[in-house]
């Protein structure tokens, strides 16, 4: 899940092919549509992003009330408008009419906090709760931003590797060799240090011992002569999220695949390459589904991320979308971090009926 940042961008302003009353505002690579004639190229706004959650006052005033997304209609969602795609809201909040939002757009000021904004955090069933302990060990996940939010975190031509981005609930295992000791989490438990203990019912620890992901990462400790080691792989399967890529989750045939691994050595942590992954785990855990390895071209990925799935074999669901890598792990000052970022598909986004849960 992407960070949430409340943010003033400077827009271009394109038409709409099927409406004469609305335009399409485009922020990086995401378009919003917006009102004819409401906004023009190169001038400033706000760009609040989907998944967030909105205030009351701040929903009427954007004149949204009642055609926002969730239970108490105030979550920004994608949605297609006269036939185009429109991703998240581009609007002046009146709270911000004292704001230079050309000199925000250029200094990055986050207005999340300002404006009432909040992160949508999705529900979390009973079979992916359980109880907690402390685990300041536990390596962390990180999050993972839009390629059309971001466009600049490759450069075209960089050498990269698409996965396939499964619908499924992330498993986060650390293993620390002092000890032996074996820690499993989710993505929400684990941003906050938690572990959930053992229990032979919860989703995450039946996917890590049916798989024997902790015996793999015993081994790749060993090779690597590593501290710790940390397996993220997705859990799927019906009973998980709305696409199941055949899978029983209400049984004992849960679903798994690999997506990343981080290893410390020498006191310090890294993510093994792409390479290194398929090296050290192809064969003893399922993997995410190659897609693509070669030069970065934004056209290529958006198109991969659209399509039918391929992790049933059955193209069974629609595709979620792709995770970019570059070929070898590197920092971006783009997102301030890992240079990894999603592409997700416009199908999967405006589905009807799919489930969030973390």
């Amino acid at each position: 899940m992407s960070t949430l940042r409340v943010t003033a961008e400077v827009l271009t302003v394109h038409d709409h092919p099927n409406a004469d009353a609305l335009e399409l505002a485009q922020v990086g690579l995401y378009r919003a549509v917006v009102a004819k004639g409401a906004y023009r190229t190169g001038e400033a706004a706000v760009y609040i992003p989907e998944q967030s959650v909105l205030p009351a006052g701040l929903i009427e005033e954007l004149g949204l009330t009642g055609r926002l997304a969730g239970g108490n209609q105030d979550r920004v969602k994608a949605v297609r408008l006269r036939g185009e795609l429109s991703q998240g809201i581009v609007c002046r909040p009146e709270a911000l009419t004292d704001v230079d939002l050309l000199r925000a757009a250029k200094d990055g000021t986050d207005f999340a906090e300002r404006l009432g904004i909040t992160k949508w955090v999705p529900p979390v069933p009973t079979s992916m709760s359980g109880d907690v302990e402390s685990a300041p060990g536990l390596l962390p996940w990180v999050d993972i931003e839009n390629i059309q939010r971001y466009p600049d975190i490759f450069a075209p031509g960089e050498p990269v590797v698409l996965t396939e981005k499964l619908h499924g609930s992330a498993c986060l295992l650390t293993y620390a060799a002092d000890g032996e000791r074996v820690y499993v989490s989710s993505k929400g438990f684990g941003a906050k240090s938690l572990a959930l203990k053992e229990n032979p019912r919860n989703l995450y620890w039946r996917a890590v011992r049916g798989h024997g992901v902790a015996e793999v990462a015993a081994r790749v400790a060993e090779r690597l002569r590593a501290r710790r080691v940390g397996v993220f792989g997705e859990v799927y399967g019906a009973g998980v999220q709305d696409l199941t890529y055949g899978a029983d989750g209400r049984r004992d045939t849960l679903g798994y695949a690999v997506f990343d691994v981080s290893v410390e050595v020498g006191g310090a942590v890294r993510w093994l390459d792409a390479g290194e992954v398929v090296e050290l785990v192809d064969g003893e855990l399922p993997l995410v589904p190659r897609v693509f390895e070669g030069p970065y071209d934004i056209a290529r990925v958006l198109e991969a991320a659209s399509g039918r799935e391929t992790v049933s074999g059955r193209g069974l669901h629609l595709r979620e979308g792709v995770v970019i890598r570059p070929v070898r792990e590197r920092y971006s000052p783009v997102p301030g971090g890992r240079a990894v970022a999603k592409a997700v598909s416009p199908a999967y986004l405006t589905r009807k009926g799919g489930t969030e849960f973390e």
